[in-house]
């Protein structure tokens, strides 16, 4: 595959399958590198969140912090799965690549989802709080269902924009590390990409959903095989929507 597809095309719905079996395919060419590369991750995001400071001050960090590193984490592992995919070796230093290839667009992608998530949790808080108020002000059962009522609604709304966000990051690592492309134009393009594949990501979704399941079971054990799939099945789409690159 070597078309380059700037704008990203659109594929059959059965590809949403096809990416998590191709991811799976990467992941099984060293499934020993990429469990170590799945544990270093989940422990600096630990130790990231162990942060210790003051109240909201150490919570603003904490989340500021952990956005950015997985932008460019996820933008360093994008360059291990190409090079995996064209004959290499995956290494645990491709989790750090992304801090020696286009460090600064990366960071300036981990502050944009920053915002990003914050247009999410902003309309969330202001349901939930304005309901709470109400609720409590009239202090009956009608105080209680307005209560409930608000929170299913701050739900719906927090799904109905998150999903959106999703769509603007999903590929955005990608397209900066290995198209070089600039941030904003990146979560444009990575926009378009999922919005141009709907039918396939509804299956991609729902097969991720079942997996996430199996692999929460054996005391969340699962997820050291179930990540490094799903991080391989985003190259795998990546290839396919946008071309090779």
């Amino acid at each position: 595959m070597s078309e380059n597809v700037s704008s990203g095309r659109s594929v059959r719905a059965g590809q949403g399958w096809t990416w998590i079996a191709d991811g799976f395919d990467l992941f099984k060419k060293q499934p020993g590198i990429w469990i170590a590369i799945t544990v270093v991750l989940l422990v600096i995001l630990l130790v990231v969140g162990s942060i210790s400071l003051l109240g909201a001050i150490a919570t603003l960090v904490r989340i500021i912090a952990t956005l950015v590193l997985l932008s460019i984490f996820m933008g360093g592992l994008m360059i291990g799965c190409q090079t995996l995919q064209r004959g290499g070796s995956l290494e645990i230093g491709h989790l750090f690549a992304g801090f020696k290839t286009q460090t600064g667009n990366l960071v300036v992608l981990g502050v944009l989802s920053v915002l990003a998530w914050i247009i999410v949790i902003v309309p969330l808080f202001a349901i939930l709080g304005s309901g709470a108020f109400l609720g409590m002000m009239r202090g009956d059962l009608a105080g209680v269902a307005i209560i409930g009522g608000t929170f299913l609604l701050a739900l719906l709304v927090a799904m109905a924009i998150s999903i959106p966000v999703c769509m603007a990051l999903w590929f955005a690592p990608a397209l900066v590390v290995l198209r070089g492309i600039a941030p904003v134009a990146a979560i444009k393009q990575s926009f378009s990409g999922c919005l141009n594949n709907m039918a396939p990501f509804l299956i991609y979704g729902f097969v991720t959903l079942v997996l996430s399941v199996f692999a929460t079971i054996p005391f969340l054990l699962g997820w050291l095989v179930l990540l490094p799939i799903l991080i391989a099945s985003v190259y795998v789409a990546f290839r396919d929507i946008y071309g090779d690159a």
